[in-house]
C-alpha cells in the first residue's frame, strides 16, 4: 500500500507520518484529501523566511513522497538571506515575509518575480510563569525598546523581563516591527536566533521571557509549552486577521529571479493550489482569499 504524508508542525520540526493512501484516476496520488501530482523531474532549492519554512516543507515531502526521483531541498535563514540567494543565483525560490522591494534595492527586486502563498500571523509569546495575558499596543513597545524592564510594571508579577528577539535580517522581525510596534526599532536581546524552533524553545525554558513566532509554530500550544499574549485584547489568530481586528500579519512570498520554470515552477504552483489550500489552516497558515477589504486596506 501506498504511503500517505501527514505534515504536522511541532517546535522545531515538522514530523511526518505514514498511512495508506490510494491512487486517483487523475493521474495524481491522493494523500487523504490532498491530490498530488505525479510524473514531475527535476531539482530545486530554496531558503529564507524561517516562518515560512513548515508550510514549504511540507508541501515538499508531499511532492517528494509522491514523485520519488525528484529533489526538494528547503532550509531557512530569514527572508533576507533569501531575497538575497534568489537574486544571486544561489537557490532557485527565495521565500520571504516581505515584499522584496523591503529587503534589497530597486534594481534587484526588478529581477524577481512574487508567488504569494499564504498570510502569516505573529504573535507574542511568553514563558509560562508569566501571569500578563494582554498587552496593549503600548506596553509591548515599551518592552520591546527597553523602557520596561519588569513585569511588574505591565499588570504583571515581580519578575524581570528577558527579550527573545530575531536578527535584522529576519522578515519576522520586520513584520513584528511594522505591525506591531508601529515602526519602533527593537533593542538588543538578551537572546537573538532566526531559528524559530530555537526562539521557541529559549522563551518556554526562560523565566520571564517573551518573543514572538508565526502561528504555524503555535497550533497546539500544550507542546510548545509557552503562551500566547493578546493585543489591545485581541487573540492573534487566522480569524482575527481575516476580519481587520488584529493587524500582526503579512503575505508570505516564494520569489524566482524572473519567472518560474520546471520543478520550482511545480513546486510553487502546488502551494498556491486549491488541493494544498486544504491544508494551509491546519497548518497554522491564512489564507489569502479570506482577507476582507478591512484587512487588505491596513497592509496598504
Amino acid at each position: 500500500m501506498k504511503k500517505l504524508i501527514t505534515a504536522i508542525v511541532m517546535a522545531m520540526c515538522i514530523t511526518i507520518g505514514a498511512v495508506g493512501l490510494s491512487s486517483c484516476s487523475n493521474g495524481g496520488e491522493s494523500t487523504s484529501d490532498i491530490v498530488v501530482p505525479t510524473g514531475l523531474t527535476g531539482t530545486v532549492t530554496a531558503d529564507g523566511s524561517s516562518a515560512l519554512l513548515p508550510l514549504a516543507q511540507a508541501a515538499a515531502d508531499l511532492l517528494k513522497d509522491a514523485n520519488p526521483n525528484i529533489s526538494i531541498t528547503v532550509n531557512g535563514g530569514g527572508s533576507g538571506t533569501g531575497i538575497k540567494d534568489v537574486a544571486a543565483g544561489k537557490v532557485d525560490i527565495g521565500n520571504s515575509d516581505l515584499f522584496a522591494e523591503e529587503k534589497t534595492d530597486a534594481v534587484t527586486a526588478a529581477t524577481l518575480v512574487d508567488h504569494k502563498v499564504c498570510i502569516v500571523v505573529m504573535a507574542p509569546i511568553v514563558n509560562p510563569e508569566v501571569t500578563v495575558a494582554s498587552l496593549t499596543t503600548a506596553q509591548l513597545i515599551q518592552i520591546f525598546t527597553g523602557a520596561v524592564t519588569n513585569w511588574k510594571d505591565v499588570g504583571g508579577s515581580d519578575m524581570n523581563i528577558v527579550l527573545c528577539t530575531r536578527p535584522s535580517s529576519s522578515g519576522t522581525r520586520a513584520l513584528f516591527t511594522k505591525y506591531a510596534l508601529n515602526g519602533n526599532s527593537e533593542t538588543a536581546g538578551a537572546f537573538e536566533s532566526d531559528n524559530s524552533g530555537e526562539l521557541l524553545t529559549k522563551v518556554k525554558e526562560t523565566k520571564g521571557a517573551i518573543g514572538y513566532m508565526a502561528l504555524s509554530y503555535l497550533t497546539d500550544l500544550s507542546k510548545a509549552g509557552v503562551k500566547k499574549v493578546k493585543l489591545n485584547g485581541v487573540d492573534a489568530s487566522n480569524e482575527n486577521a481575516y476580519s481587520g481586528t488584529y493587524s500582526v500579519w503579512g503575505y508570505e512570498h516564494m520569489y524566482t529571479k524572473g519567472e518560474a520554470t520546471g520543478l520550482a515552477k511545480d513546486f510553487i504552483e502546488f502551494m498556491q493550489g486549491t488541493e494544498f489550500g486544504k491544508k494551509i489552516e491546519e497548518l497554522g497558515y491564512g489564507v489569502s482569499s479570506k482577507l476582507t477589504n478591512t484587512a487588505i486596506n491596513s497592509h496598504k
